[in-house]
């Protein structure tokens, strides 16, 4: 098998939508027994970047979901802040004992909308900026 050059893999990556994306960072942390959650937000903040540029400013397409309080049902909410982040256990329960802080951030309104659902759910504040 040809070794893929960085812009091959970037490439790739580009194409591939936040869940995608997501899935992929769990298996290769899996794979390889590391964490890579200093690097999902940039890998997610630099291809969400790429695609800003190519649109019109006109209407809104990027959103920021922003935890507000994780309510009574707190492992809840980690569960789903780690299921939406791929970020490890203690990342995301600092995530949630800070709030309010983003969980995520420059996604579509469909992401957006899924992950407010998703959080409310499990029984957070959840505001969609």
């Amino acid at each position: 098998m040809a070794k893929l050059s960085q812009e091959d893999l970037l490439a790739q990556f580009e194409e591939m939508t936040l869940i995608e994306l997501s899935e992929f960072v769990k298996a290769f942390e899996e794979k390889f027994d590391v964490t890579a959650a200093a690097a999902a937000p940039v890998v997610v903040a630099g291809g969400a970047g790429a695609a800003a540029g190519a649109e019109a400013p006109e209407e809104k397409d990027e959103f920021d979901v922003i935890l507000s309080g994780a309510g009574d049902k707190k492992i809840q909410v980690i569960k789903v802040v780690r299921e939406l982040t791929s970020l490890g256990l203690k990342e995301a329960k600092d995530l949630v004992d800070g709030a309010p802080k983003p969980v995520l951030e420059k996604v579509n309104k469909e992401a957006a909308d899924k992950a407010k659902e998703a959080l409310e759910g499990a029984g957070a504040s959840v505001e969609v900026k």
